[in-house]
């Protein structure tokens, strides 16, 4: 097969495919093109937090919650952990069938350090098939919940390093949408998400900041960016956080004076512990 220029030289050639990144016959059209760039993008972003960890210790866990088809477990174990002799990667999925379909690729690729694991959140903290300690936990396009889930699984595990991509955050909507009324008088406040598109853009919004302050008030120093290059999607953003150890002392109180403020107590739970 004649050479891709985009395509670096130890990069599976089965996988780009499996991932739609290269047609069935081995080419690269403009749709795949952007594709790859996107994948490389996602990478730069994670190669240095992977580097960090190996860096300090002779060997690295990842674990990819919420993994659906563990596209991003893939991309990582092939671009960096492959030529490596150290390093394995977890997919924690709920649905069996693409558990088993990631298994059957993964022994077809010969990635030996790659395992699926078919557990829900409370099975994933708890379950002996898992370190008690994890360096890098990832989430990517971990629709509504399943973020918080993978942010309460990386705490557990007391994760050195925290990738999210956020998605289709409704739960805080929904609650700001079943108190709008009492809101409307408890706080002018409530004008920023009256209408429904801004109930929705809000919402969704103010999800990420919770989050943000839910892993400062645990010791992690947070960055928040755009992750450039997923043109295909609105669910632009990207935080990353890195433990630090020292607690951000007053994230707490934020967190819970936002909740009070904006009628939000019922949520106390799921963002406050």
């Amino acid at each position: 097969m004649t050479l891709i220029p985009e395509i670096k030289a130890h990069q599976s050639i089965e996988l780009l495919k499996e991932l739609h990144i290269l047609t069935r016959d081995g080419k690269l059209n403009q749709d795949s093109r952007r594709k790859l760039k996107q994948v490389y993008h996602l990478f730069h972003f994670i190669e240095p937090l992977l580097t960090d960890v190996l860096a300090k210790k002779p060997e690295l866990t990842l674990v990819d919650h919420g993994a659906g088809k563990s596209y991003l477990g893939f991309i990582l174990y092939d671009l960096f952990l492959k030529t490596l002799d150290a390093g394995h990667v977890y997919g924690i999925e709920t649905r069996e069938e693409l558990i088993i379909k990631s298994q059957e690729l993964a022994a077809r690729l010969n990635f030996s350090r790659m395992s699926f694991l078919n557990l829900s959140v409370e099975e994933s903290i708890h379950s002996p098939r898992l370190p008690e300690q994890i360096d890098i936990v990832t989430a990517l396009h971990a629709c509504n919940t399943a973020t918080d889930d993978a942010i309460k699984f990386a705490l557990h595990k007391r994760a050195k390093y925290i990738v999210l991509v956020p998605c289709c955050q409704a739960e805080v909507a929904s609650v700001l949408n079943k108190h709008k009324s009492q809101s409307f008088s408890k706080t002018p406040l409530s004008e920023i998400w009256r209408h429904p598109i801004h109930t929705r853009e809000f919402g969704s919004h103010l999800t990420n900041v919770l989050r943000c302050l839910l892993l400062e008030s645990h010791g992690y120093q947070v960055t928040v960016t755009e992750l450039v290059g997923w043109e295909h999607s609105m669910k632009n953003e990207l935080i990353i956080a890195r433990h630090s150890g020292q607690a951000r002392k007053d994230a707490r109180v934020r967190l819970e004076l936002i909740l009070h403020e904006l009628n939000l107590e019922a949520l106390h739970s799921r963002f406050v512990y």
